[in-house]
């Protein structure tokens, strides 16, 4: 999340602090202490009437403090719930250094449920655990070390820091600028995160930078979440910049117990924001109805939903899946041509294609990119408008182009696309390829299906390498007469790698090393 998102909401939610009506719940302001001296800043609600209640611990986003649940924490309170929430270590009046979901957060999430036993009337049997962004994240990862949390609500989250950071070998520079930014304005980095982050701007001891974040995923401690077995419930963006769906998907099909899956068009934390301000919003129903069922046990009819639910791009409609296997019904292959001289660009095409090659000169960038972390996807999920570009302006000479022809019927993608590519280096021998999925209308305006950067770290030189990526997954309607556009680049300012300056990339198609794209169909 950016200091910029951070200081509107927190400007925002401060006027709720005064705005805010009475209600049937008490809230209060408390440090509450941990093993090592810590103290914690927190806000703490408990229903007015006698009895025991479910409780729910808050934990808040990067760069924000506890004002962050204000609205949302009042409202579950007056339901009947206590509720905690807390600014982690490290961030604005919280004590000690920050740790990034670490031993050291872990171990106080579980001292705050101690506290909340001790200090509330919390029935122990019914503890739930939520946040958007970082406190999501957290929830997750202290639901395999504290049995206790028997139901968890994850928006924005991430299952797999190594991918948020660097999927496909290739460094997001500016979702992890503005963390650090973020952490710097507003808290205190530890020294083991400077070290972290500027390792990774200097693109040195990769292995370490892989092993921080390991130890701060939840995909890491799958076995221990398995084995305790809270009810999940995770909602994600299909352009979330920085922790792409992806990650979400595999933690989600590996998951064994109540568990529900939602994707909705946006980048980070900007679906469920309206939430966050007190408005109706998807992602914060969801997380009401989740924590009824499997923490106040009242039957919402969300246990017996279709668990994984997307919201198609463009549109207002939800589609709902028994599984994530079942969301894609088909696939379509579409085999990358030759780039033909009088329009320097290819054809996707169904027939097999082989027996050509295409070489363009990397290092520049063209009108096809991601965009600006946080704004370019967030503005779609208030607009409905995906990203563009005007597909004849990308330079044949930085980028390689593939075109089908007008589409008979419309191809419904849901689910991740696949892409199969020979790629040979030029003599720079490490290389970043930026692909670039299109929906391209009559006039040559592409909207951004969606995108994937790959770098090839250990290429040598002159050596071909056949590379399989998947696109982040999308729920996204191609409509009938219009085209699919495949750019294929070298450098996107969202990320630190990029191909060298005046190096070339060749990119080619054999029998025995074909290139093609392959779309999930509904």
């Amino acid at each position: 999340m950016s200091w910029l998102r951070a200081i509107a909401v927190s400007v925002v939610l401060s006027v709720c602090v005064v705005t805010t009506p009475a209600s049937a719940a008490s809230q209060r302001v408390v440090d509450i202490p941990t093993r090592d001296g810590v103290a914690l800043k927190s806000f703490v609600y408990t229903p007015d009437a006698p009895g025991r209640y479910p409780a729910i611990v808050f934990i808040t986003s990067w760069a924000l403090p506890n004002l962050e649940y204000l609205v949302q924490a009042q409202q579950f309170a007056n339901a009947g719930y206590v509720v905690v929430s807390y600014t982690p270590r490290g961030f604005y009046a919280s004590g000690g250094t920050i740790d990034t979901a670490g031993p050291k957060d872990i171990g106080d999430l579980t001292e705050v449920i101690n506290w909340t036993l001790a200090n509330t009337p919390t029935e122990p049997t019914r503890i739930g655990a939520a946040g958007v962004s970082y406190g999501a994240g957290m929830a997750l990862i202290g639901a395999a070390f504290d049995s206790r949390i028997r139901a968890v609500a994850a928006l924005s989250c991430w299952t797999d820091l190594t991918y948020s950071l660097f999927a496909n070998q290739t460094r997001h520079l500016q979702s992890a600028g503005l963390l650090g930014l973020a952490a710097e304005l507003t808290g205190k980095p530890s020294p083991e995160l400077q070290q972290t982050l500027s390792d990774f701007f200097a693109n040195r001891n990769l292995p370490g930078v892989i092993a921080y974040s390991q130890v701060r995923s939840a995909a890491t401690y799958l076995t221990s979440i398995n084995t305790n077995r809270p009810a999940i419930l995770m909602a994600n963006a299909y352009g979330d910049s920085f922790f792409g769906p992806n990650q979400l998907t595999d933690f989600y099909t590996r998951l064994s117990g109540p568990k529900r899956l939602e994707l909705r068009p946006g980048d980070h934390a900007i679906p469920e924001l309206t939430g966050i301000l007190g408005l109706p919003n998807d992602a914060w129903t969801s997380m009401h109805r989740w924590f009824d069922q499997y923490l106040r046990g009242v039957d919402t009819g969300i246990a017996s939903e279709n668990p994984v639910q997307l919201q198609l791009r463009g549109q207002s409609t939800y589609e709902s899946y028994p599984s994530w296997s079942a969301v894609s019904t088909g696939t379509a292959r579409y085999n990358l041509s030759e780039v033909h001289w009088w329009n320097r660009e290819g054809e996707l095409l169904t027939g097999a294609q082989s027996g050509w090659s295409a070489t363009v000169f990397a290092g520049d960038d063209t009108v096809a990119n991601g965009g600006v972390v946080l704004l370019t996807n967030g503005a779609e999920a208030i607009t409905g408008e995906p990203p563009t570009a005007w597909i004849p302006a990308v330079d044949r000479d930085n980028a390689g182009v593939w075109q089908s022809a007008s589409l008979a019927s419309p191809q419904r993608v849901r689910g991740a696309a696949h892409l199969r590519l020979t790629v040979t280096p030029g003599s720079s021998g490490q290389t970043t390829v930026i692909a670039y999925l299109y929906d391209t209308d009559w006039a040559g305006t592409g909207s951004l299906v969606t995108h994937i950067a790959l770098t090839l770290r250990d290429a040598v030189a002159g050596q071909a390498r056949a590379v399989d990526v998947d696109f982040p997954a999308t729920a996204y309607d191609v409509p009938s007469g219009h085209r699919l556009s495949l750019v294929i680049d070298t450098v996107d300012p969202l990320y630190a790698d990029k191909a060298p300056l005046f190096s070339t990339v060749k990119f080619s198609s054999s029998s025995s090393s074909p290139s093609y794209l392959t779309l999930p169909l509904k």
